[in-house]
């Protein structure tokens, strides 16, 4: 088996990099995050899956080992961005709220959709055993408790309880499978 970081690197190099919109999606494949890049898609999701970012959403509100699949929008012009992501996020996060701290206006008018990329940035023997309740709700908990110690030490906002709250709901998805 191939290490996951090795993995990780040699997919994400098939990633686009141009500008757009794109989802990080967990190992059951249901995006958790919507996100946008207007200096490259690739180069904005390996900022998250390296962690190489300094933000509270790269550090706790995000556990990028759940992280499967990668899904990008890549656009032609930086104007197509803002109203896409505001799109893609008012789509899913419909569906399962996102761990997006912030909540995205919904897109006003119609928002063509790109043809959508998608890679998988684990290797599929690794996520099958990754999908283990045993694994899974362990780290949701440790990652839930990382998001609420930082607002009781740090930072106590809106947005960062809108993310614990999508952390709480998979947390208890995670606690039924465990049962």
């Amino acid at each position: 088996m191939i290490r996951a970081q090795d993995y990780r690197s040699k997919a994400l190099t098939d990633l686009t990099n141009e500008i757009g919109v794109y989802a990080l999606c967990d190992l059951d494949g249901q995006p958790i995050y919507v996100g946008q890049s207007v200096d490259g898609i690739r180069n904005r999701v390996r900022r998250h899956l390296t962690s190489a970012r300094s933000d509270v959403i790269a550090n706790r509100q995000i556990d990028v080992w759940e992280i499967a699949f990668v899904w990008a929008w890549p656009v032609a012009d930086v104007r197509e961005v803002q109203p896409l992501e505001e799109a893609v996020f008012q789509h899913f996060d419909r569906q399962q709220r996102l761990m997006n701290g912030k909540s995205l206006a919904p897109a006003t008018g119609l928002v063509d959709w790109p043809d959508m990329q998608k890679i998988q940035v684990i290797e599929e023997t690794d996520r099958q055993l990754r999908l283990d309740p045993a694994q899974r709700l362990p780290r949701q908990i440790q990652q839930y408790n990382l998001l609420v110690d930082y607002i009781l030490t740090v930072k106590d906002a809106t947005h960062l309880k809108r993310s614990l709250e999508a952390h709480f709901q998979r947390l208890v998805k995670f606690h039924q499978t465990f049962l």
